[in-house]
Protein backbone atom coordinates (compact mmCIF):
# COMPACT_ATOMS: atom_id res chain seq x y z
CA UNK A 1 0.00 0.00 0.00
CA UNK A 2 1.23 3.45 -0.97
CA UNK A 3 0.14 6.48 1.05
CA UNK A 4 0.19 9.96 -0.49
CA UNK A 5 -0.35 13.05 1.66
CA UNK A 6 -1.30 16.10 -0.43
CA UNK A 7 -2.07 19.77 -0.05
CA UNK A 8 -2.42 22.90 -2.12
CA UNK A 9 -2.22 26.61 -1.36
CA UNK A 10 -2.71 29.89 -3.16
CA UNK A 11 -1.90 33.53 -2.42
CA UNK A 12 -4.82 35.56 -3.74
CA UNK A 13 -6.98 32.82 -5.30
CA UNK A 14 -6.27 33.45 -8.15
CA UNK A 15 -2.63 34.19 -7.60
CA UNK A 16 0.68 32.41 -7.06
CA UNK A 17 0.07 28.86 -5.89
CA UNK A 18 1.91 25.84 -4.61
CA UNK A 19 1.25 22.13 -4.28
CA UNK A 20 2.93 19.33 -2.32
CA UNK A 21 2.71 15.56 -2.18
CA UNK A 22 4.50 13.30 0.28
CA UNK A 23 4.72 9.67 -0.82
CA UNK A 24 5.24 6.90 1.72
CA UNK A 25 5.81 3.52 0.07
CA UNK A 26 6.55 0.86 2.69
CA UNK A 27 8.70 3.24 4.70
CA UNK A 28 10.46 4.85 1.73
CA UNK A 29 9.51 8.51 1.82
CA UNK A 30 9.64 11.13 -0.95
CA UNK A 31 8.61 14.77 -1.00
CA UNK A 32 7.33 16.45 -4.18
CA UNK A 33 6.41 20.11 -4.55
CA UNK A 34 5.80 22.71 -7.24
CA UNK A 35 4.55 26.21 -8.01
CA UNK A 36 2.41 28.03 -10.56
CA UNK A 37 2.40 31.79 -10.97
CA UNK A 38 -1.33 32.23 -11.59
CA UNK A 39 -3.74 29.62 -10.31
CA UNK A 40 -6.34 28.81 -7.65
CA UNK A 41 -6.32 26.86 -4.42
CA UNK A 42 -8.61 24.17 -5.87
CA UNK A 43 -6.35 23.63 -8.87
CA UNK A 44 -3.37 23.18 -6.55
CA UNK A 45 -5.28 20.60 -4.50
CA UNK A 46 -6.06 18.56 -7.62
CA UNK A 47 -2.56 18.98 -9.04
CA UNK A 48 -0.99 17.71 -5.81
CA UNK A 49 -2.97 14.46 -6.17
CA UNK A 50 -2.04 14.20 -9.86
CA UNK A 51 1.67 14.69 -9.19
CA UNK A 52 1.62 12.14 -6.40
CA UNK A 53 -0.19 9.49 -8.45
CA UNK A 54 2.14 10.02 -11.39
CA UNK A 55 4.96 8.69 -9.21
CA UNK A 56 3.17 5.40 -8.54
CA UNK A 57 3.07 2.41 -10.92
CA UNK A 58 -0.18 1.42 -12.65
CA UNK A 59 -1.99 -1.30 -10.74
CA UNK A 60 -0.74 -0.15 -7.34
CA UNK A 61 -2.90 0.30 -4.27
CA UNK A 62 -2.87 3.92 -3.16
CA UNK A 63 -4.51 5.91 -0.39
CA UNK A 64 -4.56 9.68 -0.85
CA UNK A 65 -4.90 11.72 2.34
CA UNK A 66 -6.09 15.30 1.81
CA UNK A 67 -7.78 18.02 3.83
CA UNK A 68 -9.59 19.26 0.71
CA UNK A 69 -13.29 18.34 0.71
CA UNK A 70 -13.42 19.71 -2.83
CA UNK A 71 -10.96 17.06 -3.98
CA UNK A 72 -12.07 14.12 -1.85
CA UNK A 73 -15.83 14.55 -2.16
CA UNK A 74 -15.64 15.18 -5.89
CA UNK A 75 -13.83 11.86 -6.29
CA UNK A 76 -15.98 9.89 -3.83
CA UNK A 77 -19.43 11.57 -3.96
CA UNK A 78 -19.48 12.81 -7.56
CA UNK A 79 -19.70 16.48 -6.71
CA UNK A 80 -20.52 18.41 -9.86
CA UNK A 81 -17.43 19.56 -11.75
CA UNK A 82 -18.00 23.16 -12.74
CA UNK A 83 -14.36 24.06 -13.33
CA UNK A 84 -10.85 22.65 -13.68
CA UNK A 85 -11.98 19.94 -16.10
CA UNK A 86 -8.52 19.69 -17.65
CA UNK A 87 -7.10 18.59 -14.30
CA UNK A 88 -10.03 16.32 -13.49
CA UNK A 89 -9.46 14.46 -16.75
CA UNK A 90 -5.81 13.93 -15.91
CA UNK A 91 -6.71 12.73 -12.43
CA UNK A 92 -9.44 10.38 -13.69
CA UNK A 93 -7.01 8.75 -16.12
CA UNK A 94 -4.48 8.10 -13.36
CA UNK A 95 -7.11 6.77 -10.95
CA UNK A 96 -8.50 4.39 -13.60
CA UNK A 97 -5.13 2.61 -13.74
CA UNK A 98 -4.81 2.22 -9.96
CA UNK A 99 -6.76 1.07 -6.91
CA UNK A 100 -7.19 4.42 -5.18
CA UNK A 101 -8.84 5.17 -1.85
CA UNK A 102 -9.54 8.71 -0.67
CA UNK A 103 -9.16 9.79 2.95
CA UNK A 104 -10.31 13.23 4.06
CA UNK A 105 -8.39 14.51 7.09
CA UNK A 106 -9.16 17.63 9.06
CA UNK A 107 -6.66 20.38 8.36
CA UNK A 108 -4.18 21.29 11.09
CA UNK A 109 -5.27 18.34 13.22
CA UNK A 110 -1.72 17.39 14.08
CA UNK A 111 -1.02 14.66 11.51
CA UNK A 112 2.71 15.16 10.81
CA UNK A 113 2.69 14.27 7.10
CA UNK A 114 -0.34 16.42 6.29
CA UNK A 115 1.15 19.28 8.30
CA UNK A 116 4.37 18.89 6.33
CA UNK A 117 2.50 18.90 3.01
CA UNK A 118 0.63 22.03 4.10
CA UNK A 119 3.92 23.73 4.96
CA UNK A 120 5.55 22.81 1.65
CA UNK A 121 2.55 24.00 -0.39
CA UNK A 122 2.48 27.32 1.44
CA UNK A 123 6.21 27.77 0.95
CA UNK A 124 5.83 27.26 -2.78
CA UNK A 125 2.93 29.73 -2.88
CA UNK A 126 5.00 32.31 -1.00
CA UNK A 127 2.65 32.32 1.99
CA UNK A 128 5.39 31.56 4.49
CA UNK A 129 9.14 31.65 4.66
CA UNK A 130 10.89 28.57 3.42
CA UNK A 131 12.02 26.34 6.25
CA UNK A 132 15.69 25.37 6.21
CA UNK A 133 16.16 22.21 4.17
CA UNK A 134 16.88 19.16 6.32
CA UNK A 135 20.63 18.58 5.99
CA UNK A 136 20.34 14.79 6.23
CA UNK A 137 17.62 14.36 3.60
CA UNK A 138 17.76 15.02 -0.15
CA UNK A 139 15.09 16.72 -2.27
CA UNK A 140 13.11 13.47 -2.44
CA UNK A 141 13.20 12.92 1.32
CA UNK A 142 15.80 10.16 1.17
CA UNK A 143 18.46 9.90 3.85
CA UNK A 144 21.90 11.12 2.81
CA UNK A 145 25.30 11.82 4.31
CA UNK A 146 26.08 15.54 4.27
CA UNK A 147 28.61 16.51 1.60
CA UNK A 148 31.58 18.16 3.36
CA UNK A 149 33.91 18.12 0.36
CA UNK A 150 33.89 21.93 0.06
CA UNK A 151 34.86 22.50 3.67
CA UNK A 152 38.45 23.24 4.59
CA UNK A 153 40.31 20.59 6.57
CA UNK A 154 41.25 22.11 9.93
CA UNK A 155 42.50 20.79 13.24
CA UNK A 156 39.53 19.81 15.35
CA UNK A 157 39.32 18.76 18.98
CA UNK A 158 36.35 17.54 21.02
CA UNK A 159 36.15 16.76 24.72
CA UNK A 160 33.24 14.78 26.15
CA UNK A 161 32.47 13.71 29.70
CA UNK A 162 30.25 11.27 31.55
CA UNK A 163 29.83 9.60 34.93
CA UNK A 164 29.15 6.13 36.32
CA UNK A 165 27.55 6.09 39.77
CA UNK A 166 27.88 2.96 41.92
CA UNK A 167 28.05 1.59 45.44
CA UNK A 168 31.10 2.61 47.50
CA UNK A 169 32.10 -1.06 47.74
CA UNK A 170 32.07 -1.36 43.94
CA UNK A 171 34.34 1.64 43.54
CA UNK A 172 36.70 0.21 46.13
CA UNK A 173 36.91 -3.06 44.16
CA UNK A 174 37.69 -1.15 40.97
CA UNK A 175 40.37 0.92 42.66
CA UNK A 176 42.05 -2.13 44.21
CA UNK A 177 41.73 -4.29 41.09
CA UNK A 178 39.64 -6.91 42.86
CA UNK A 179 36.82 -7.43 40.35
CA UNK A 180 36.43 -10.92 38.92
CA UNK A 181 36.79 -9.72 35.33
CA UNK A 182 40.12 -7.97 35.88
CA UNK A 183 41.35 -4.40 35.51
CA UNK A 184 38.13 -2.48 34.91
CA UNK A 185 39.67 0.87 34.05
CA UNK A 186 42.30 -0.51 31.69
CA UNK A 187 39.73 -2.51 29.72
CA UNK A 188 37.25 0.39 29.69
CA UNK A 189 39.95 2.77 28.51
CA UNK A 190 40.76 0.50 25.58
CA UNK A 191 37.07 0.06 24.80
CA UNK A 192 36.57 3.83 24.66
CA UNK A 193 39.53 4.32 22.33
CA UNK A 194 38.35 1.55 20.01
CA UNK A 195 34.80 2.95 20.03
CA UNK A 196 35.96 6.39 18.95
CA UNK A 197 37.59 4.82 15.90
CA UNK A 198 34.41 2.91 15.05
CA UNK A 199 31.94 5.78 15.38
CA UNK A 200 31.08 6.00 11.68
CA UNK A 201 30.08 2.32 11.79
CA UNK A 202 27.77 2.93 14.76
CA UNK A 203 26.15 6.30 13.95
CA UNK A 204 24.75 5.99 10.40
CA UNK A 205 25.44 9.48 9.04
CA UNK A 206 28.80 10.17 10.69
CA UNK A 207 31.75 10.56 8.35
CA UNK A 208 34.76 8.23 8.66
CA UNK A 209 37.55 10.47 9.94
CA UNK A 210 41.34 10.18 10.19
CA UNK A 211 41.55 10.37 13.97
CA UNK A 212 44.99 11.52 15.09
CA UNK A 213 44.58 11.13 18.84
CA UNK A 214 42.19 9.58 21.37
CA UNK A 215 42.58 9.68 25.13
CA UNK A 216 40.18 8.30 27.73
CA UNK A 217 40.81 9.27 31.35
CA UNK A 218 39.12 8.38 34.63
CA UNK A 219 38.77 10.20 37.93
CA UNK A 220 37.51 8.29 40.97
CA UNK A 221 35.50 10.08 43.67
CA UNK A 222 35.42 7.89 46.76
CA UNK A 223 33.24 10.22 48.82
CA UNK A 224 30.39 10.08 46.26
CA UNK A 225 31.18 6.68 44.67
CA UNK A 226 31.50 8.08 41.16
CA UNK A 227 33.80 7.43 38.22
CA UNK A 228 34.15 10.46 35.97
CA UNK A 229 35.13 9.74 32.37
CA UNK A 230 36.75 12.28 30.03
CA UNK A 231 37.46 11.53 26.37
CA UNK A 232 39.51 13.82 24.14
CA UNK A 233 39.57 13.19 20.39
CA UNK A 234 41.59 15.05 17.75
CA UNK A 235 41.64 15.08 13.95
CA UNK A 236 42.54 17.26 11.00
CA UNK A 237 39.52 16.97 8.76
CA UNK A 238 36.52 18.70 7.18
CA UNK A 239 34.11 17.90 10.01
CA UNK A 240 34.34 17.61 13.77
CA UNK A 241 34.84 14.75 16.21
CA UNK A 242 32.14 15.50 18.78
CA UNK A 243 30.39 12.20 18.08
CA UNK A 244 33.66 10.30 18.38
CA UNK A 245 34.33 11.80 21.81
CA UNK A 246 30.78 11.13 23.00
CA UNK A 247 30.91 7.57 21.70
CA UNK A 248 34.20 6.96 23.51
CA UNK A 249 32.66 8.09 26.81
CA UNK A 250 29.49 6.05 26.29
CA UNK A 251 31.31 2.82 25.47
CA UNK A 252 33.84 3.27 28.28
CA UNK A 253 30.92 3.72 30.71
CA UNK A 254 29.13 0.67 29.31
CA UNK A 255 32.28 -1.38 29.75
CA UNK A 256 32.57 -0.35 33.39
CA UNK A 257 28.97 -1.43 33.84
CA UNK A 258 29.53 -4.73 32.07
CA UNK A 259 32.57 -5.61 34.15
CA UNK A 260 30.92 -4.75 37.46
CA UNK A 261 27.24 -5.59 36.96
CA UNK A 262 27.56 -8.96 38.71
CA UNK A 263 28.21 -7.18 42.01
CA UNK A 264 26.29 -3.94 41.46
CA UNK A 265 23.16 -4.05 39.28
CA UNK A 266 22.19 -0.56 40.44
CA UNK A 267 25.02 1.29 38.70
CA UNK A 268 23.90 4.33 36.71
CA UNK A 269 25.46 5.86 33.61
CA UNK A 270 24.81 9.59 33.84
CA UNK A 271 25.33 12.94 32.18
CA UNK A 272 27.15 12.04 28.98
CA UNK A 273 27.73 15.40 27.32
CA UNK A 274 29.99 17.48 25.11
CA UNK A 275 32.21 19.71 27.24
CA UNK A 276 34.29 21.49 24.62
CA UNK A 277 35.06 21.60 20.90
CA UNK A 278 37.30 23.62 18.64
CA UNK A 279 38.05 23.93 14.95
CA UNK A 280 35.93 24.49 11.87
CA UNK A 281 33.62 27.39 11.07
CA UNK A 282 32.13 27.60 14.55
CA UNK A 283 35.54 27.91 16.19
CA UNK A 284 35.91 27.15 19.88
CA UNK A 285 32.84 26.32 21.95
CA UNK A 286 33.32 25.86 25.69
CA UNK A 287 30.33 24.35 27.46
CA UNK A 288 31.97 23.69 30.82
Amino acid sequence: MIHIFTDGACAGNPGPGGWAAIIDEEGERRELKGREESTTNNRMEILAAIKGLEQTPPGSQVTIHSDSQYLVRTMTENWKRRANNDLWRRLDALVAERDVEWDWVMGHSGHPENERADRLAKEMAGLCEKAPAPTHFDAEGKVRMVDVSRKAATERVAIAKGTVAMKPATLKMIKQGETAKGDVLAVSQMAGIMAAKQTSHLIPLCHPLPITSVSVEFKLHEESALVDITATVKTTAQTGVEMEALTAVAVAALTIYDMCKAVDRGMRIESIRLARKSGGKSGEIILE
